[in-house]
């Protein structure tokens, strides 16, 4: 192993300091707050939605694409965001990268963004409802890829 350099981080730093800023829901909550009006964030590849599902009315925005889809004041933002207020739940596959994702976008000043608590995999084994990506049940943002070609 090599030595850390001074002023460097381990992703487990970087993780809870991100996680510290977030007030995160678990998946029950996730869904009752998407009843709600919240807009359920699926950051995951096609070929992870591909594998295990996707979660039917979230909208589909690669990680990679976030913060452009996302920043009020972006030319690349998704036509529907206007403000720095929507409520926004991010989710991946176990909660991890959303984490990072979510506070990304607190930096962006969409303070109201979070994470879901243990991503798809909570969600799945929460029994909330879950569709194959060949039912095309999300929407799909600029830039990301369907999981139904796969």
């Amino acid at each position: 192993m090599t030595a850390r350099p001074t002023g460097a981080q381990s992703i487990e730093d970087i993780l809870a300091t991100a996680r510290a800023r977030l007030a995160r829901v678990t998946a029950e909550v996730a869904f009752a707050e998407w009843g709600d009006g919240a807009t359920l964030v699926d950051i995951r590849p096609a070929a992870q939605r591909a594998a295990v599902g996707e979660i039917p009315g979230s909208v589909v925005v690669e990680r990679n694409h976030l913060e452009w889809r996302f920043d009020p004041v972006s030319e690349a933002r998704l036509p529907w965001v206007s403000g720095y207020d929507p409520r926004l739940i991010v989710f991946c596959a176990e909660g991890y990268t959303s984490s990072l994702a979510a506070a990304a976008l607190h930096d962006l000043g969409l303070g109201r963004a979070t994470d879901m608590i243990g991503g798809y995999a909570a969600w799945a084994a929460a029994g909330l409802p879950t569709a194959r990506a060949s039912e095309r049940a999300v929407a799909l943002a600029p830039g990301a890829a369907p999981a139904w070609r796969r």
